[in-house]
């Protein structure tokens, strides 16, 4: 039995929760999941009991707490090297880590106005121009990556990257944000990643239903 521990909230929603789950889970990296749900309308009180900002994610190693879902990746990958988290190469490690960065920091637009539901049919939804020019960027961004790793992950093989990236693949099929050649394809890939796929098949066996995620 793994001595991590990796709290997490409802699949259908919790973006945040589904970056470093998967990039645990597609790195075979060994962990025991506790779900607690968005039951409440300001967010479950159970969080405060297991981490100390009130939210989710957070990972339990021993009595060490660590939250924040970039920090977990970066936590995961040193303890277990051999994962292969992020890029073997300088260079590419460190543009990695700066895509990443710039997901868990921006497009605040595309997050507020599109929320993560994975339990949505996938219907196009009018959005304003900050949220496009999120769009733009992202698909700019995607496609400089896959252009110098030739793919079909942002970095060549899966990384914390596309971990970090996951969510806006839901994001953009669902809410029919781009018909981008390249961004489709790259979903695809995503799409195919049978622990995206064990995650999705968790979220649509969920029941609850929260409204302010509903869009």
């Amino acid at each position: 039995m793994s001595d991590l521990t990796l709290y997490i909230g409802n699949k259908k929603y919790s973006s945040w929760s589904l970056r470093p789950w998967l990039a645990m889970e597609a790195a075979g990296i060994p962990f025991k999941e506790v779900l607690i749900p968005f039951d409440f309308p300001a967010g479950n009180p159970r969080f405060r009991e297991v981490s100390p900002v009130g939210q989710v994610p957070v990972l339990h190693h021993g009595k060490f707490r660590v939250w924040e879902s970039l920090a977990i990746i970066e936590y995961v990958a040193e303890l277990y090297p051999e994962a292969q988290l992020w890029p073997a190469d300088r260079i590419e490690r460190a543009a990695a880590r700066a895509v990443s960065a710039e997901m868990h920091a921006g497009f605040r637009a595309l997050r507020g106005a599109c929320p993560m539901n994975f339990g949505r049919k996938p219907a196009p939804l009018a959005v304003d121009d900050a949220v496009r020019a999120d769009v733009r960027r992202i698909e700019t961004l995607w496609a400089d990556a896959l252009e110098a790793s030739g793919g079909p992950f942002l970095f060549g093989s899966f990384s914390a990257a596309d971990a970090m990236y996951a969510p806006v693949v839901n994001r953009f099929e669902v809410y029919e944000l781009t018909d981008n050649p390249t961004s489709l394809a790259y979903m695809t890939a995503i799409r195919s990643v049978p622990a995206f796929q064990r995650w999705r098949d968790g979220a649509l066996a969920e029941s609850w239903v929260v409204p302010e995620d509903e869009v």
